[in-house]
């Protein structure tokens, strides 16, 4: 793993992007499975764009914190609420938003590069596995769930 600084925060902690021992960047894959938000106040320092994206894409397919209908509310929103100010600063001028970028490739071909179809999966097990890995067209209807006659 390597470190990529960008800032330190208010308490002099290293905010930093991980990346893995193959390139991947692991907050991008965190934020695209839904197991973490994009921290808008550090994101001018990085790929902003790709972060949003990628949290758009996980609340699209609701994954991780999306799978409620709802969402989640993000943890920044909640201590501002209990503190009683206002969750977030006004907001910034926002970009269309492109669903089509996982691990920085396109959707039909995430990082292996090959593009699956259900009949050629083998298993509901295998369509779940390819779902995480970002092949976010195995899943029809959007419901966080390949491939579901393969079940």
């Amino acid at each position: 793993m390597t470190l990529k600084t960008q800032t330190k925060d208010r308490y002099g902690r290293t905010v930093a992007e991980v990346f893995t021992a193959d390139g991947l960047n692991a907050g991008l894959t965190l934020v695209q499975q839904g197991n973490a938000f994009a921290y808008r106040q550090y994101l001018k320092q990085c790929d902003e764009w790709a972060y949003l994206d990628r949290e758009k894409l996980a609340e699209r397919y609701r994954l991780g914190v999306w799978r409620s209908a709802s969402g989640i509310e993000r943890p920044w929103g909640f201590r501002a609420a209990r503190r009683g100010g206002q969750s977030q600063p006004a907001p910034r001028p926002q970009r269309p938003v492109n669903l089509t970028i996982i691990n920085g490739a396109p959707a039909s071909a995430p990082s292996s590069g090959r593009r699956w179809y259900c009949r050629n999966v083998g298993s509901w097990e295998r369509s779940q596995q390819l779902l995480r890995e970002g092949h976010t067209y195995l899943d029809g209807d959007g419901d966080g769930e390949a491939c579901e006659a393969l079940r």
